[in-house]
């Protein structure tokens, strides 16, 4: 029996790139088992209606999850202390560079967070690029 791959996708705000990041994954991969975490209701809600199986809300069920997750994906700020205008608290950063997850991060340059050498991209080609290297991730594991 194949194992399922254990997939956390995480963000803050209105959840719109968590939102774009699962539709495109079911896309390409439709039997993937996907959980959301959102750092509030409006994020986890967007990401509920993009498909995501299960999800949940907050602080403490982003350290849960990124515990037992195979692969975390979402921008970069979910491993920076106080970004994403706040919301991402030192715990959530802490509990997601911590777990044995590959992580699979979005290099947007917002809220000061500046990732020098990566083009200026679209969301987008961004989310895009994010997908291809989750195919890779699961053709190796």
């Amino acid at each position: 029996m194949e194992k399922t791959l254990g997939l956390l996708v995480i963000d803050a705000q209105g959840g719109g790139i968590g939102r774009q990041l699962i539709s495109s994954i079911l896309q390409a991969l439709p039997d993937t088992e996907i959980t959301a975490v959102g750092t509030n209701s409006a994020a986890t809600s967007a990401m509920l209606k993009a498909g995501a199986h299960r999800a949940a809300t907050g602080e403490n069920a982003v350290i849960v999850a990124s515990r037992s997750a195979d692969v975390i994906m979402g921008p970069i700020g979910i491993v920076i202390a106080d970004s994403m205008l706040g919301e991402i608290t030192p715990a959530m950063a802490a509990a997601v560079g911590q777990s044995p997850a590959a992580r699979i991060l979005i290099p947007f340059d917002r809220c000061t967070n500046i990732v020098a050498g990566v083009p200026d991209m679209s969301a987008a080609m961004l989310i895009k690029s994010a997908v291809s290297a989750l195919l890779r991730f699961a053709q190796t594991s």
